[in-house]
């Protein structure tokens, strides 16, 4: 008996070590895959103490003027534990590429047939006094201007930190002459205003969807649909021309090189050419990573976003009403369905004329908003911009960029020292600091993130980037 147990007692102990040894085991090869970006598919991030204080090293900051800084610079972290990322982490965005140029620096062009109303909208937006008579072809160079975004949050952080200095984002606008039909082969001085549009980055596409004897249509009749039909026919058509040269000079330059970007290229340019006889905008097609990085050296003209505006009378604005409307509703959803807004140039330009006080009694009692507002805040979305904010007592400034810029790249739009030298990026969220009051309550519920160089700024981040150029400290 007593050589039985222990024997049983041996077996045991070995049974134990036998567990202790893969438990060790298991943990080891777990860490070694946590460190592993490509065999931890959830991915993992370190947690330091900065202060005291748990930051998320991927997802931490503040919001104040960039001047400032919480952190001391002879600070160093110390690493805890691997908490596993989140599923919604901005570090590893699934957004496909964007068409368009990569820039802060973008704008958006009023288009359509003449007397539509273009340069009576523009000249509302603006204020600019530039020709707007009842007469084709009136506006010979493009007008251009810029105009403020409204936004809440921009005025809530000016009467918060009462600001020195206030600096809102804008919508830069070009008002381009009326095009017509054969615009492309250079019929109304067709050429010279469709190059004014491939130097646009998004179209605003003004309809008329009003009837009256005192206003000339170029076409005679009112018809919003065929007015459609002919400007996309038009943009179309004119970059079918420039595939059409583009191939034969890709063609050209293989017979020289072996290249083999070129193939890929006048493959490309070849399924571009295709759809666009297909009669289909390219903005609307399939394009993988590749292909989009050769159309954005385009800038063709059907690739460019589009917002549809559809200029009515006062009194159908005002009822909510318009015969055209549901056909041109039809046409949109069936070629893309991209945003329709109904305004009237009648009702933006009497209202626009009435004092602050007078214009919200009027709206009160009508029932009634101006349309301006939400056109600039679609047109500035639709051309893929944002922005993030700086705040403090001496500025509050929004600083616009493009859709998916990155933290680094971000920074550069202060300063190319900013980008250079990038260390991090410290965020807080506008609704965060709108909930909690103050940067310091934000921090204290845990809310103040920091964020590396793979960040992807979200619109309405407030921002503080720290950066070191000379090696000499943090700023």
């Amino acid at each position: 008996m007593a050589v039985w147990v222990g024997v049983g007692a041996g077996v045991a102990s070995l049974a134990v070590v036998a567990l202790i040894v893969l438990v060790f085991c298991f943990c080891k090869s777990k860490r070694k895959e946590s460190s592993d970006t490509k065999n931890n598919p959830q991915g993992w991030r370190p947690l330091f103490l900065y202060g005291g204080a748990a930051v998320n090293n991927s997802v931490g900051g503040k919001g104040s003027a960039f001047f400032s800084s919480s952190l001391e610079s002879n600070q160093s972290p110390l690493p805890l534990k691997m908490p596993p990322k989140s599923a919604k982490s901005k570090e590893a965005p699934a957004e496909r590429p964007i068409l368009g140029r990569f820039s802060s620096h973008l704008k958006i062009g009023i288009v359509g047939l003449p007397n539509v109303g273009k340069s009576t909208l523009f000249n509302t937006l603006t204020k600019l006094a530039i020709p707007a008579e009842n007469f084709p072809f009136c506006t010979i160079e493009p007008n251009e201007a810029r105009v403020n975004i409204p936004d809440e949050r921009f005025e809530w952080l000016c009467q918060l930190y009462k600001p020195k200095s206030e600096v809102s984002a804008f919508l830069e606008i070009h008002d381009i002459a009326g095009l017509v039909r054969g615009a492309h082969q250079g019929q109304g001085l067709g050429n010279s205003f469709l190059s004014h549009i491939r130097a646009v980055d998004g179209i605003f596409h003004v309809l008329r969807a009003f009837e009256d004897p005192d206003i000339i249509h170029v076409d005679d009749t009112v018809d919003p649909v065929r007015d459609l039909e002919i400007i996309t026919e038009e943009l179309r058509l004119k970059d079918v021309e420039f595939m059409e040269r583009k191939i034969e000079d890709v063609e050209k330059s293989m017979k020289r090189s072996n290249d083999k970007q070129l193939k890929i290229e006048l493959e490309c340019c070849q399924r571009v050419k295709a759809l666009l006889q297909e009669g289909k905008d390219i903005r609307l097609g399939e394009w993988k990573a590749a292909d989009i990085e050769i159309l954005n050296s385009f800038q063709l003209l059907t690739a460019k976003p589009v917002v549809y505006l559809v200029n009515m009378t006062e009194k159908d604005y005002q009822r909510k009403k318009n015969k055209f409307l549901p056909k041109i509703h039809a046409w949109v959803q069936e070629h893309g369905g991209e945003q329709i807004i109904p305004f009237s140039c009648a009702f933006e330009r009497n209202f626009s004329d009435l004092p602050p006080d007078e214009a919200a009694k009027y709206c009160e009692e009508n029932k009634i908003q101006s349309a301006l507002p939400k056109i600039i805040k679609t047109g500035f979305s639709a051309i893929n911009l944002i922005y993030f904010f700086t705040a403090g007592p001496d500025e509050v400034k929004c600083w616009q960029i493009r859709r998916q810029t990155k933290a680094p790249q971000a920074a550069g739009t202060i300063h190319t020292d900013f980008e250079r030298g990038f260390i991090c990026a410290e965020v807080m969220k506008f609704e965060d600091l709108k909930e909690l009051g103050s940067e310091s309550a934000v921090k204290a519920a845990g809310k103040y993130k920091q964020e590396g160089k793979t960040y992807v700024v979200q619109d309405g981040d407030i921002i503080f980037f720290k950066f070191n150029v000379s090696g000499g400290g943090k700023k």
